[in-house]
């Protein structure tokens, strides 16, 4: 592998770390660039992506790019993997193709026609689809001159909905008088949160009680803020199914890794609701993988790095929940300060970081400086910081001796947070250790992107997972 396959596949599995929020433009020149120089392994990593990953932006532009491939087999996965979304999620990958890439091959077209018939002719598929995504739905038909067929155009053009269907049990619930019948309609026909609130007046307790068993655990979690401001927190029964959907969440393997982390940062909800939302995250994480190499994690407290200090936070609630071998944690300015978590909990690390402040010169290497005398040995390393290190004893010499003193060669992954530099990374290339980074840009979803890296015995291992994933075969061929 040369070097500029290496850092081409390095930076691909950086930009996982990146959540661009709906500006796929952002992350689309890393993976123009590998699907140019390196089309095989782009096809498997998108696959792999699909089941593995997050964030939803890279998903699409990795379809995109697949349903424009040159490549018969790319096309082909991309054919099959776009059935999977969402109506919003197939007209953002169409826009991306025609606005960024300006081409929309036959076999894209015929990949959203295939879409749309399938779910007309599933009249329950079609109405759900077209009460959560309408917009999408008529966008899709209308740019790419498909003909609906009668009920379809009925439904989302001529807004005459045929009686039975969703759109017009969704006209019912708008004229309904009483609680009693709207919670009906609701129960009845499974109307989702985001819909019926957007028709009815007034929210009623029996009308939330009806909404939220009506929600999936990730739309309750998705919700939270919202049921907050009214007032579902403050009525009891309702407050126990939102509970008990916070349970379920726990339990529940298609849930966001860290989105319920968001909610409970993003509402002021009371201290019960937000440890159920921890233990979703703790959960999903979990679900991950585990981490069996003994880990130390280094987090820059040096001045201006308070970033640093609130991802190290994140980053060892992460790794504590699904380390089976030794965890060791510190931070640094130019001495290290080693920090104990009294449970595996976020609240907990945020307890043990609580008196940690950032100021002072930056040793890097002064953490693994007390852990060689400490004879805490490693497997792997993870560095919180930006690189920059003006003070003994410097990162890449202390790495040496503590290579050569434990006969080890921990993998080191550095998580670059604010104006950063490279010169840490250059330094240990240089002397040929086993070096990964990765640039967080600020958003907490994305941390969870890192576990596959940490959880296996090394990258290779991870290029070979990913390369092991067959592409999806079209069965219309």
């Amino acid at each position: 592998m040369n070097t500029t396959e290496r850092d081409l596949r390095l930076e691909m599995l950086n930009s996982l770390l990146t959540t661009p929020h709906r500006k796929l433009e952002q992350v689309a020149e890393v993976h123009k660039l590998i699907v140019e120089l390196d089309p095989l392994f782009y096809g498997h990593l998108a696959v792999w992506y699909q089941r593995n990953g997050d964030v939803r932006d890279h998903k699409e532009v990795f379809i995109a790019n697949l349903l424009t491939s040159n490549i018969t087999e790319h096309r082909d996965a991309g054919f099959m993997m776009l059935q999977e979304f969402p109506p919003y999620q197939v007209a953002r990958v169409v826009d991306f193709m025609k606005q960024q890439q300006n081409k929309l091959p036959r076999s894209a077209r015929t990949a959203v026609r295939r879409y749309l018939k399938a779910r007309e002719s599933n009249p329950a598929l079609f109405d759900r689809a077209a009460l959560r995504g309408r917009k999408a739905m008529k966008h899709l038909y209308a740019s790419l001159h498909i003909k609906p067929n009668e009920r379809a155009n009925a439904i989302l053009f001529r807004d005459t909905p045929p009686e039975g269907s969703l759109a017009h049990v969704l006209k019912q619930l708008a004229k309904a008088e009483t609680p009693a019948e709207q919670a009906q309609l609701i129960v009845e026909f499974n109307i989702p949160y985001t819909i019926a609130i957007g028709a009815i007046k007034q929210l009623t307790p029996v009308v939330l009680v009806a909404l939220i068993n009506s929600m999936t655990p990730q739309e309750v979690i998705n919700n939270l803020k919202s049921l907050q401001a009214k007032g579902a927190m403050d009525q009891p029964q309702v407050k126990q199914l939102i509970d008990a959907k916070l349970e379920q969440a726990s339990k529940n393997g298609r849930v966001a890794a860290f989105k319920a982390q968001i909610a409970a940062d993003g509402a002021d909800l009371d201290a019960d609701t937000v440890a159920k939302l921890e233990k979703v995250t703790n959960e999903q994480v979990k679900r991950r993988g585990a981490i069996a190499r003994s880990t130390a994690l280094l987090v820059d407290k040096s001045g201006s790095m308070e970033n640093a200090i609130a991802v190290g936070k994140q980053l060892a609630a992460l790794i504590s929940g699904i380390t089976q071998a030794q965890l060791y944690v510190y931070a640094f300015d130019t001495m290290p300060y080693a920090i104990t978590a009294k449970g595996k909990e976020l609240t907990d690390w945020e307890r043990a970081f609580q008196h940690i402040r950032a100021g002072g010169s930056t040793s890097i290497g002064c953490a693994l400086e007390a852990m060689r005398k400490k004879k805490q040995v490693v497997d792997q390393i993870i560095l919180v910081t930006d690189e920059g290190e003006n003070a003994t004893p410097y990162f890449s010499e202390v790495y040496k001796t503590y290579c050569r003193e434990f006969a080890v060669i921990p993998n080191v992954v550095i998580v670059r947070v604010g104006t950063h530099y490279n010169w840490l990374e250059t330094q240990l290339k240089q002397q040929q250790a086993p070096v990964e980074t990765f640039t967080f840009a600020g958003d907490y979803y994305s941390l969870p992107n890192l576990i596959p890296l940490l959880t296996r015995p090394s990258r290779l291992d991870l290029l070979m997972e990913i390369m092991d994933l067959p592409l999806p075969v079209r069965d219309d061929k």
